[in-house]
């Protein structure tokens, strides 16, 4: 009884957010309200772009269709919270904080998922490209990526369950811009060992296996490109996984800057790299793959093809209608 007593003593949490300056706020609101937009812009012409061309339905095209769609997803889960902190009180309920941490850790392993599959997808298109039809076949990209949504959520699930299980009894100030395990525990009144060998053990599988897949993946791709003869064919490989690089590097740099890490030394430094990850990275997502793909590029310039196709009639049939209602008013004078 006295732990239920405890435990609802907090029934809100404070988010400090990114600045407690007053004249900060509107300024921030601005940015991140940009990035947001940016961000649910390019990733819905991503998609919108690989399903509405044939060329580019393949597995890769695939997988970046669903890293978009929860990029999109990843970012709704923590920037419109920021922008509700930065205009009005900065309170979020303990539902809605747990709420918050189970979305950001099982959509962010999502992301981590799905570049490894991303990885291997290329492992196989450039190391076994006779095989590459069968065993990246249309029934195996579902079941990857049914794997990719599934096994994060359990991952999430666990730590959501063993933090529900902590008591909140003293300060309800939680020194960051969104709910997280680290400064979460940091305010609990009770023993977090149980937590902390969780996050250091399973937590650190779930991180470092998707990367050393990649790791993996690479060093093959990189074992088979040199053995290409000509310079053209190296570049042409390389070319297909540069933007994955620069993604991978961008994503998986911040996280373990975060969370491979005693408690203990968690600060408000580790802000930047968490915006780096839930934010910076899902907005520069669509760039990073346009900009260096061709085809993407290509796809992206038929979809804005067809609409601007699609808005040309309108306007020559609107013209059309106001020309023949001027004919029949000036024959009725």
């Amino acid at each position: 009884m006295a732990r239920v007593n405890q435990t609802s003593s907090v029934s809100e949490f404070i988010l400090l957010g990114l600045s407690s300056r007053p004249e900060d706020q509107t300024s921030l609101f601005i940015l991140f309200l940009t990035m947001y937009l940016v961000t649910i812009i390019g990733n819905l012409l991503i998609i919108l772009a690989i399903h509405s061309d044939p060329q580019l339905q393949t597995p890769m095209y695939f997988f970046l269709s669903f890293l978009s769609f929860t990029d999109i997803c990843f970012t709704t889960t923590v920037v419109p919270r920021m922008l509700v902190n930065f205009l009005s009180e900065k309170t979020i309920s303990y539902a809605g904080c747990l709420t918050q941490m189970y979305f950001i850790y099982a959509l962010g392993n999502t992301d981590s998922c799905l570049l490894a599959v991303m990885a291997f997808d290329r492992y196989v298109a450039i190391c076994d490209p006779f095989h590459y039809v069968t065993t990246m076949n249309h029934h195996r990209c579902v079941l990857l990526v049914a794997f990719s949504f599934s096994l994060p959520h359990l991952h999430s699930l666990l730590h959501t369950l063993l933090l529900n299980r902590l008591i909140f009894c003293d300060s309800n100030v939680i020194h960051h811009f969104l709910c997280d395990l680290s400064p979460l525990m940091k305010l609990s009144c009770s023993p977090t060992f149980v937590n902390e060998i969780v996050i250091m053990s399973e937590c650190s599988v779930v991180l470092v296996t998707p990367f050393l897949c990649i790791i993996f993946s690479y060093l093959r791709i990189l074992i088979a490109v040199l053995k290409i003869p000509s310079a053209s064919g190296k570049r042409k490989a390389f070319s297909t996984c540069g933007s994955h690089l620069t993604v991978v590097a961008l994503f998986y740099g911040s996280i373990f800057y975060v969370y491979l890490q005693p408690l203990s030394t968690y600060t408000t430094r580790d802000h930047i790299a968490t915006l780096v990850y839930t934010v910076l990275s899902s907005m520069l997502n669509p760039f990073i793959y346009s900009l260096r793909n061709k085809d993407l590029k290509q796809g992206l310039k038929k979809l804005m093809g067809k609409r601007k196709s699609q808005a040309a009639p309108s306007r020559q049939t609107h013209t059309c209608n106001l020309l023949h209602l001027n004919l029949v008013s000036t024959r009725s004078l």
